[in-house]
């Protein structure tokens, strides 16, 4: 599956942005897919996932309540949601699919990543 990212951008703190992830190639509703994001300080670290199966997503603890994580198979698509972004939020963030059912919230689990978009939180 190849997968390809959009929606990134340079926002206030509050301001709201979507990020989008389409995939070509294969269908999204078979893999687990994740969401995480990587900074100059530190490693690429989990955002937010949902397995194939299981299908309820998980959030990191920094973004529970302020990021949604959605899928809309009919496009091929998964979104993450950042309401309520705070400076902390700056980074590149990449959308992953995987074949693996648990233990998405390592990137190591994670087979087709897309090309990352970049994300600043500033005012």
């Amino acid at each position: 599956v190849q997968l390809a990212q959009s929606g990134g951008g340079t926002v206030q703190p509050g301001e709201s942005l979507r990020l989008s992830c389409v995939g070509s190639g294969s269908a999204l509703s078979t893999y687990t897919m994740g969401w995480f994001r990587q900074t100059p300080t530190k490693e690429r670290e989990f955002v937010s996932g949902a397995s194939w199966r299981l299908g309820t997503p998980t959030y990191a603890d920094s973004v529970r309540g302020r990021f949604t994580f959605s899928r809309d198979f009919t496009k091929n698509a998964v979104y993450l949601n950042l309401n309520n972004p705070k400076p902390e939020d700056t980074g590149v963030y990449y959308c992953a699919a995987s074949r693996q059912i648990y233990g998405y919230e390592s990137s190591s689990v994670y087979d087709y990543w897309g090309q990352g978009t970049q994300v600043t939180v500033s005012s």
